[in-house]
């Protein structure tokens, strides 16, 4: 006698107060373009600004970077997600071109502390990003 029926009420805070795995995701993500986007602006300012081509793409990538990081914590979409995994992509692709091809007559080697933390940054980004968009369209 004294127990209810029905549904019970939330607990203060509630369950939007905990992070769910696929916020955590999004945040790995946020932070893995923002190291890359860091690693770029560096390499800018230490002589790729006077790379023609390249060197504004880098500044590009560090703006572009700093901007979708905030929109993948900040805006709960999928759209900065899908821009997570682009921006991994595609600029671990110009890496990979500069390391193989040449990418706007600048060829890079895979050695160095700056390109083996932003190709891995990048590959995280991908992933993370990945998996929140996963984790976000089976709720």
């Amino acid at each position: 006698m004294g127990t209810t029926s029905g549904p019970v009420p939330p607990a203060p805070g509630g369950a939007h107060h905990r992070p769910s795995a696929a916020r955590g995701w999004r945040w790995v993500a946020a932070i893995a373009v923002l190291v890359s986007a860091g690693v770029h602006v560096l390499l800018y300012l230490d002589g790729y600004d006077t790379i023609e081509v390249v060197g504004p793409l880098f500044l590009l990538n560090a703006v572009a970077g700093l901007v979708l990081a905030v929109l993948l914590v900040a805006w709960h979409h999928w759209l900065p997600l899908v821009g997570g995994i682009g921006f991994g992509a595609l600029t671990l692709l110009a890496f990979v071109l500069s390391t193989t091809v040449g990418f706007y007559g600048v060829s890079e080697s895979f050695a160095g502390t700056n390109e083996l933390v932003a190709a891995g940054a990048e590959m995280v980004a991908v992933v993370a990003a990945t998996v929140a968009l996963l984790r976000e369209s089976l709720r």
